[in-house]
């Protein structure tokens, strides 16, 4: 008999059937290199052997939508059939209007409240609030959802070091859980966190261009300077921090960062670098003592395989690697094992040009928002659904 899992009842295998191939209280049995039964034959006083019939391979291919391919595979052995099913799922990826709309920043550069000057770096809350570090204006600026202005949360005192002023700032984050949003104070040389209108240094004396908090309660931060990035305990910055990518002096090998600006950290706190003099973008896995290339990497330039002075970096949830071009006005694509980029938006000349794209971001609803910094403004891409 054999008794497959799951089922309620068995089935005869041989035997029980009355015939020549009867069996007669049948006592030990095991299968040889082969497949073939043998059984003790107890009351006949016979050792017998049942020979395998070899079933004929089985392969089903199905086109499925979308498309996918699925492939069943049986195969006999030891009466055993074993089924594998291989399920190959092509991604999509998304797609985006090609026409930008505005949506900060509508009166050419200038300090007003509907004005920057030399957007950065941009973050976008769970309520499509984006923050702007407002580079030559030395502020932070809140634009909630469809406003016509943004309003002032951090410095705007003119230039300086006291802790209400800002100076170049690059990067701003909101930490959710406080409501504070922290800084990267580039001219100062300081991380600072602003909490009601008050401020503390978490970090002094950095070079830092651009900075992220993961879900684990970690603060990465990029040195352009040390050509690295470091990573602090949230709440614990009284020590030198820890470097997880760079920090092997200036240079263009695997283990080395020229400028490095904008960083993202994924699920895995890999760390995606933009690194930008080496017109390339590196992945560091947790832990490693050096990255590899994951975008650019082949020169400066405007084919699809090299980058220009990349900055802003994103990486989605099938692994594509989102990249504004800065010198090529345009946001690239990498997809993983890809040898070059696919343009997604910009670097036509056209009504939806960009001038030298730095920050970007996706909100909620996968809308592409872009710093198009030498344009003194924020755009959206809206995602096709």
């Amino acid at each position: 008999m054999r008794w497959c899992e799951g089922k309620e009842e068995g089935e005869v295998v041989v035997g029980g059937n009355g015939e020549r191939n009867q069996l007669n209280l049948p006592s030990g049995l095991s299968f040889d290199d082969k497949g073939n039964l043998h059984v003790a034959d107890y009351d006949n006083h016979r050792i017998v052997k049942f020979e395998i019939i070899l079933n004929e391979l089985i392969k089903i291919t199905q086109e499925l939508n979308n498309p996918s391919n699925m492939s069943i595979q049986q195969d006999s052995q030891s009466f055993i059939n074993d089924i594998s099913i291989i399920l190959l799922q092509k991604p999509k990826f998304n797609q985006w209007k090609q026409n930008a709309i505005t949506v900060a920043g509508r009166n050419e550069q200038g300090r007003q409240l509907n004005q920057l000057f030399f957007p950065v770096g941009i973050f976008i809350d769970k309520n499509k609030n984006i923050f702007i570090a407002d580079f030559y204006n030395h502020r932070i600026v809140k634009w909630k959802y469809n406003s016509k202005e943004g309003q002032i949360i951090a410095g705007g005192n003119e230039t300086g070091n006291r802790r209400d002023q800002l100076n170049y700032p690059t990067y701003v984050i909101v930490d959710q859980q406080n409501h504070s949003i922290i800084i990267a104070d580039q001219g100062n040389r300081r991380v600072i966190q602003w909490l009601n209108k008050k401020q503390q240094i978490l970090i002094d004396n950095i070079d830092c261009f651009s900075l992220l908090m993961d879900k684990h309660g970690f603060l990465y931060v990029s040195d352009y300077k040390k050509n690295e990035v470091r990573r602090w305990k949230v709440g614990e910055y009284n020590n030198e921090g820890i470097v997880v990518a760079g920090g092997n002096k200036i240079g263009n090998q695997l283990n080395q960062l020229n400028c490095p600006s904008y960083i993202f950290v994924d699920e895995d706190q890999s760390i995606y670098v933009s690194d930008v003099k080496n017109n390339r973008v590196m992945k560091w896995r947790k832990g490693t003592k050096e990255g590899i290339i994951v975008a650019g990497g082949n020169g400066q330039g405007r084919n699809l395989n090299q980058l220009s002075y990349p900055h802003g970096v994103v990486v989605a949830d099938l692994g594509e690697i989102y990249v504004a071009d800065f010198g090529n006005d345009r946001i690239v694509r990498w997809c993983k094992g890809k040898k070059e980029g696919e343009i997604v938006v910009g670097g036509n000349g056209e009504r939806n040009q960009l001038n030298l794209p730095s920050g970007l971001s996706f909100d909620d609803k996968g809308n592409l928002h872009v710093a198009d910094y030498d344009n003194h403004r924020i755009v959206k891409f809206e995602i096709i659904l």
